[in-house]
């Protein structure tokens, strides 16, 4: 089974054993997410939530013979955001597929060059892991559009920076560069632009070398609240000692040892 992405206008896909990779590319306006974009990733979700794989979200990339920067998200697209009301906000159009997004079985590697800000940021904040270029800038410019950052930032830059990072990104428009980023383990990894999808694809190699159920449970308990443990890990511990690979896994482990 592989994904079909026919008629597919804002994301690019490409899929392989293990992973599919999304990139965003609505370069003419900086990568804004529109609704078709948010669409697109719903149906790409519903995909990855019935075939597992490890999903690498990125956008345009950087080409210095066209001119083309670098581009992850700018944001919302605000002529949509400018026309919507109350009960598009009470929709929760953006972080209601951000979330999904977070959820998925298996996890989700943004892969960031140039903006990511305001939905853009918050996108990348709904991965598992952020890597990223020297050029990029991240940050939560909504207080300057007379809106707030309801599409995780309010809640999940608090878990990722603490609050009084947080704080600042909001309430005073602060954009991070790079570096500020990566001190901060908001990133985790820099590359150069023409490197950036090759270190992108080596932490998904990293990722594919475990067993993938062992992850996928990992990655679910990870995220429950802190009263759910231990209990909730002895349970996932209990599935997974039943599992054929854990017995393949600890023999092969075991015989490479013997060997030595």
């Amino acid at each position: 089974m592989s994904f079909d992405a026919t008629g597919f206008t804002a994301l690019e896909i490409t899929e392989s054993e293990d992973r599919v990779v999304a990139r965003m590319n609505r370069p003419e306006v900086l990568n804004a997410i529109d609704q078709t974009m948010v669409d697109e990733f719903h149906t790409l979700c519903g995909y990855l939530e019935r075939t597992p794989k490890i999903l690498i979200i990125t956008g345009v990339e950087a080409n210095e013979e066209t001119g083309q920067r670098g581009i992850f998200a700018s944001g919302a697209d605000i002529a949509q955001l400018r026309e919507r009301r109350r009960e598009d906000a009470l929709a929760g159009i953006n972080s209601q597929i951000f979330s999904r997004i977070h959820r998925l079985p298996m996890p989700v590697i943004a892969a960031i060059d140039g903006f990511a800000l305001g939905g853009g940021a918050e996108l990348a904040y709904a991965a598992d892991f952020r890597i990223a270029t020297p050029k990029v800038k991240m940050g939560q410019p909504e207080t300057n559009l007379g809106i707030t950052a309801a599409a995780g930032a309010l809640w999940r830059l608090k878990e990722l920076v603490g609050e009084p990072t947080a704080l600042e990104l909001i309430l005073a428009g602060r954009i991070l560069n790079a570096e500020e980023a990566l001190e901060l383990k908001l990133v985790t990894e820099l590359h150069e632009p023409s490197e950036l999808m090759a270190g992108a694809h080596a932490l998904a190699d990293r990722i594919g070398k475990q067993d993938p159920l062992a992850v996928r449970i990992s990655k679910r308990v990870f995220t429950m609240p802190r009263d759910a443990h231990p209990a909730v890990d002895e349970l996932a511990q209990a599935i997974l000692f039943e599992s054929q690979a854990k017995f393949d896994r600890m023999q092969a482990f075991l015989d490479r040892k013997k060997k030595k």
